[in-house]
């Protein structure tokens, strides 16, 4: 899929698409005239394309795959990378699902391919726990400005699913806007507005309809050009029909919904888009499973009414938890704070801290293989020297 760009701005491409000081500092640093600098519009199981001095299906070089850490260190969706072009050499570019260490065969219909040989330092990173058993780590989007937290006024309604989203949004750096989509399927949606902003307290929310419009233009501030905004939210919220919305178009197809109201799982890769007014936004599958890959310091943004409260406690090590002097638990006392509020702070903190130590015992493990392979690799050296 190519990038998609409706109003092709009067811009240079780099900039168009989000390149800016951050960047251009780390250019310069490497000082490799052989590169061409493109960010990752679309990624879909292992073959990725990029646009901007460079535009085409990109594979990693063997260097960065032999140097890379993890999973997390390949390029995903917003990501920047330097490309070694190969404009001599037209194919035809990688399909979604093929593997991307296979040579596909020349065609007419083809385009560039490049091997990508850095990424550059992201400025902001949305991640999770990948799903499963392992203890890795997922990375959905890079370099993201505004973080839209879609869900529904209806049954997808959760407050601390939603909670978990935040917290994942501010550890990343951007800044988050809970969007309450499809409020023209209830009769209270103004009721269930107030309670949602009641209960966050710090967080722009904004109520829309993307099928009907309603209240799409609220969220203009957010789109400005050469802005990136990631839709994150679980399956069938209408994060697709947003886009389309947002777009003017069908860039995602749609179906429609359950008799619950709910819609149906639609988008399956990760793709970033040019909105009309030069906005980029990044398009997200819905999740399953959803565990914030972070620390506990993450939670206090999620929570700010209660750290606001914290900072009156007794001790400063307070645990908000029955210790004497706690000024979150005499909020609760006096009606001020919502207890439900501290529960889920309580319940994501010890998830968070699980997290944590699991994290730990997983990079311990992984260097202590890395120590054997090399311990391996050193006696099979002295070996063959002996042998010569």
């Amino acid at each position: 899929m190519c990038f998609h760009s409706p109003s092709a701005p009067d811009r240079p491409d780099l900039e168009r698409l989000g390149w800016g000081p951050f960047f251009e500092i780390q250019r310069q640093r490497l000082d490799r005239t052989d590169l061409l600098f493109a960010r990752i519009v679309d990624k879909q199981r292992g073959a990725c394309r990029a646009a901007g001095e460079f535009t085409g299906w990109v594979e990693v070089s063997g260097r960065f795959r032999h140097e890379a850490a993890g999973a997390a260190d390949f390029p995903a969706v917003g990501d920047w990378v330097g490309v070694r072009a190969r404009p001599d050499e037209l194919v035809r570019g990688l399909t979604p699902g093929s593997d991307p260490r296979v040579r596909p065969p020349i065609s007419h219909d083809a385009c560039e391919r490049g091997i990508a040989d850095v990424r550059l330092d992201r400025r902001s990173t949305i991640a999770r726990r990948a799903a499963g058993r392992s203890v890795d780590q997922q990375v959905i989007a890079a370099n993201v400005d505004t973080i839209f937290v879609v869900t529904t006024v209806a049954r997808d309604l959760n407050p601390r699913r939603l909670e978990r989203y935040l917290t994942m949004a501010w550890e990343t750096g951007a800044m988050p806007v809970v969007v309450l989509n499809k409020v023209d399927l209830t009769d209270d949606a103004a009721a269930v507005v107030d309670a949602v902003r009641a209960r966050l307290p710090f967080v722009d929310v904004i109520a829309t309809s993307a099928l009907g419009g309603d209240g799409v233009e609220a969220l203009g501030p957010y789109l400005a050009p050469a802005q990136t905004v990631a839709l994150l939210g679980s399956s069938g919220v209408g994060k697709s029909t947003l886009l389309n919305r947002l777009s003017g178009g069908e860039i995602q197809r749609v179906r429609g919904l359950d008799r619950d109201g709910k819609g149906r799982h639609t988008t399956t890769s990760r793709q970033l888009i040019e909105l009309p007014g030069g906005a980029l936004l990044i398009d997200t599958p819905g999740m399953r499973e959803l565990q914030p890959w972070t620390d506990t310091s993450a939670v206090n943004g999620t929570f700010d009414d209660v750290m606001s409260l914290a900072v009156n406690c007794r001790f400063g090590d307070c645990a908000h938890d029955g210790e004497p002097g706690c000024a979150v638990a005499a909020a609760v006392a006096a009606g001020a704070l919502d207890p439900d509020r501290v529960v889920s702070y309580h319940r994501l903190v010890r998830e968070l801290a699980f997290e944590e130590r699991k994290h730990d015992k997983a990079a311990a493990a992984g260097q202590k293989r890395r120590l054997k392979q090399m311990m391996k690799a050193a006696k099979a050296l002295y070996r063959d020297r002996e042998r010569s």
